[in-house]
């Protein structure tokens, strides 16, 4: 595995462990898995540093989870160095759900645990703005500074470009309902289960309020992809809420920009 040639001198002494690049998800960041003599493991993620970039909005929301006692990474240390910012942060036990395929029940269930458990955060102790305004002015920002990506676009919005993606978002905003504690990125490869049952939230850049479609929008549509559309309905009664169209296909759109 190639290491960054570009590693701080702080963190010089990780370079004669093991690395391992990880690959999975759509992170904007570099990200590898550490393994340390006693076998743990740390991870140690970087981006470049841009007046968008989201790394330091996570290191923010790491800090605030860890005072709110949630299980998500711990930071251990951060840099900034040779025009990059640097996150070392603590593993979180078990496995993502993409480990889970042959197990859907399992799946269903700790995916619905861990968005009850993070949804259950008081909102009023959560600084982060993550209301329909807010990432709209977020995604314009986006737009504008040509960081949105038309050639990853969902098959339902193949073709468009991003000006289009956003005057859709425009003339198509639902009622936004109560302002919650929401993860922002819910997909499976976020979601951690240890022996099938949830143990903690990973990529937690985009922690934010916002209405609970932001959350069970990419849930049902990461359940659809990963095991199947049949085990949606199932999700949706194990976390207790019922189908919004219209919310749904937003906020599909909604992170189209992201």
């Amino acid at each position: 595995m190639t290491k960054p040639q570009n590693l701080p001198e702080s963190l010089s002494p990780l370079t004669g462990l093991d690395w391992t690049e990880i690959t999975l998800g759509k992170s904007a960041s570099d990200v590898w898995r550490i393994t340390l003599g006693n076998g743990n493991s740390v991870f140690l993620k970087s981006e470049p540093l841009h007046p968008l970039a989201e790394l330091p909005g996570e290191i923010e929301r790491l800090n605030w989870l860890t005072r709110m006692g949630f299980k998500s990474p711990r930071v251990i240390d951060t840099e900034q160095a040779s025009d990059r910012i640097w996150l070392l942060m603590s593993a979180v036990p078990g496995q993502d759900l993409t480990h889970y395929l042959d197990r859907p029940a399992d799946f269903v269930r700790a995916y619905a645990q861990g968005l009850k458990r993070i949804h259950a955060l008081d909102p009023t102790h959560c600084p982060f703005d993550h209301s329909i305004e807010a990432r709209m002015a977020d995604a314009e920002a986006r737009l504008a500074a040509g960081l949105v990506d038309e050639s990853d676009f969902d098959s339902e919005h193949e073709g468009w470009s991003g000006q289009q993606v956003f005057d859709w978002l425009q003339a198509n905003r639902p009622e936004q309902g109560q302002l919650i504690v929401t993860h922002g990125d819910a997909s499976a490869p976020n979601i951690l289960a240890d022996d099938g049952r949830f143990s903690g939230m990973v990529d937690c850049g985009r922690v934010g309020q916002a209405d609970v479609w932001q959350d069970l929008t990419l849930a049902c549509r990461s359940i659809a992809h990963n095991i199947g559309e049949e085990h949606v309905a199932a999700f949706l009664a194990a976390y207790g809420a019922g189908w919004d169209e219209a919310k749904y296909r937003f906020y599909n759109a909604l992170d189209e920009m992201f």
